[in-house]
């Protein structure tokens, strides 16, 4: 059936289009695609909704099948976390005032550029660097940028990042270094882990530091929730090297931890989920970028910067864009690298979370974190075969190891999930070496009766399996259905 808004949809018009491009068919369009990877057949798709009130219900059903974080007790973590964004966020995000096209008229741009200057000194603040570039898609594409800018720094080719790393950012920094085949490929080599405390490995970072080292990434904490206590002294072995540290950091974590400018690093990455964003699928989580204030790092920056200014009229001051000759906005494939703008949005929810949080608010939030980790650290422990890896030094996120209860980690989530709990992120896969392992998350959102829930469940399932075992040796609990064990 062909649908009149579709432009392609209609023989005439097709007709029309081809003649004006010069093409016999539509054939000629993909000459160029190998018939072997075409496909050989239709797509097996399901049959065509003929209304609205088909697809909606077709939607619905769909949307029946999920389980969200609100009706379910979730400890998933691993780069993507459940925080309680207030009520303001929300409610000045979406006010229609910055609902208008992506560029407007100077004056028609002052309230919201005052917003994103709000971000940025802010955020800067709470980093204790004073340079501060509007959001990208991800923390990850902020890594990536930001390695970049290094190598554009430093005239080098090659960057080091931690093996204890989330493997969807790692993933993006891998896009980010580009092919051997590309010439402004990165090399990219990997940093190794102490088995003993989760943290880098020093004695590796030194053996790897060499004269084509553009930067070093670390992470505080880590992924696995691991602070990171030599971040100042990786610094030192890193300037010595002549290369440049890039620390990736939870912003939500600086009212209790040293920001990353106190640290030592040039560069600072991370996310901005955590800053009065929702959990969402489908979108850019955000990601910011952030350095000293020094024109060595601002002329390489990728994104938009926000600048106060003077203004025609004595004592006024206005709002306006800065180095955005440099951008892909402004220089297209031959600004330092391309961006996109679909998360400048979450900057004006962030402006607001960290308004209304304050200093206070951050300390108050991450003392609660680190509670509310630390006790459900200890009741887990407690549970016959279980054990938390790096019991000391962590925040929001432990690893948990479930290798003495004979349970494989994707069965106990599948157990977990039919009491109505999402378990850990399941490491045994990414980090085979952990053995039967997975991330625990705790916010602020968790209260002591939740960590109890967790607990009385684990110690439920587990005493099955120890009376199955009994009854029959060679037994196991049954494997979860498809599903039950992922993320």
């Amino acid at each position: 059936m062909a649908h009149p808004f579709m432009a392609s949809a209609l023989a005439d018009q097709r007709a029309e289009m081809l003649e004006e491009i010069g093409a016999e068919s539509v054939e000629e369009l993909f000459e160029q695609i190998p018939q072997a990877h075409r496909l050989a057949a239709p797509l097996r798709l399901p049959p065509q909704l003929a209304s609205e009130a088909a697809l909606r219900r077709h939607l619905l059903g769909l949307l029946s099948r999920t389980s969200t974080c609100e009706e379910s007790l979730s400890f998933l973590g691993g780069g993507y976390w459940r925080h309680h964004v207030p009520a303001i966020c929300d409610e000045i995000a979406a006010r229609r005032e910055w609902l208008t096209s992506v560029w407007g008229t100077p004056s028609s741009d002052q309230g919201r550029f005052q917003a994103w200057f709000e971000y940025a000194s802010q955020l800067g603040e709470l980093l204790d660097l004073d340079f501060v570039g509007l959001p990208v898609y991800s923390w990850g594409c902020a890594a990536g940028h930001a390695l970049r800018m290094a190598a554009r720094m430093t005239g080098r080719g090659r960057v080091l990042v931690p093996e204890v790393l989330d493997p969807e950012r790692r993933a993006v920094i891998v896009n980010y270094c580009g092919s051997p085949e590309l010439a402004a490929h990165l090399g990219l080599g990997t940093v190794a882990w102490r088995r003993s405390d989760g943290r880098v490995d020093l004695d590796d970072l030194a053996a790897k530091l060499s004269s084509d080292v553009a930067a070093v990434y670390v992470e505080n904490p880590n992924f696995f929730g691991v602070v990171e206590d030599q971040v100042a002294e990786v610094a030192v072995m890193v300037s010595d090297a002549g290369a440049e540290l890039v620390v990736g950091v939870d912003p939500l974590s600086l009212g209790v931890l040293a920001p990353p400018g106190e640290l030592g690093a040039g560069l600072a990455v991370g996310t901005i989920q955590t800053l009065g964003v929702h959990l969402n699928a489908g979108g850019g989580a955000g990601g910011f970028i952030a350095s000293r204030d020094e024109e060595r790092y601002a002329r390489e920056f990728p994104t938009l910067q926000v600048s106060l200014c003077d203004t025609t009229e004595p004592g006024e001051r206005g709002f306006g864009i800065s180095l955005f000759a440099q951008t892909s906005y402004g220089a297209r494939e031959q600004g330092n690298d391309w961006t996109g703008n679909s998360v400048y949005m979450w900057s004006i929810a962030n402006a607001a979370y960290m308004a209304v949080m304050g200093p206070q608010g951050f300390a108050d939030v991450g003392a609660a974190i680190l509670q509310r980790s630390h006790h459900a650290a200890q009741r887990l422990a407690a549970l016959p075969g279980v054990r938390v890896r790096f019991p000391s030094g962590f925040f929001k996120e432990l690893v948990v190891d479930f290798g003495g209860t004979g349970l494989r980690v994707a069965e106990i989530n599948g157990a977990l999930r039919r009491r109505g709990i999402f378990g850990g992120l399941d490491l045994s896969e990414t980090f085979p070496e952990l053995g039967q392992s997975a991330l625990y998350c705790l916010t602020e959102l968790h209260t002591a009766a939740d960590v109890e829930r967790l607990v009385a469940a684990l110690d439920d399932l587990l005493g099955d399996a120890a009376d199955a075992m009994v009854s029959d040796p060679a037994g196991a609990m049954p494997s979860p259905s498809a599903g039950d064990g992922r993320r």
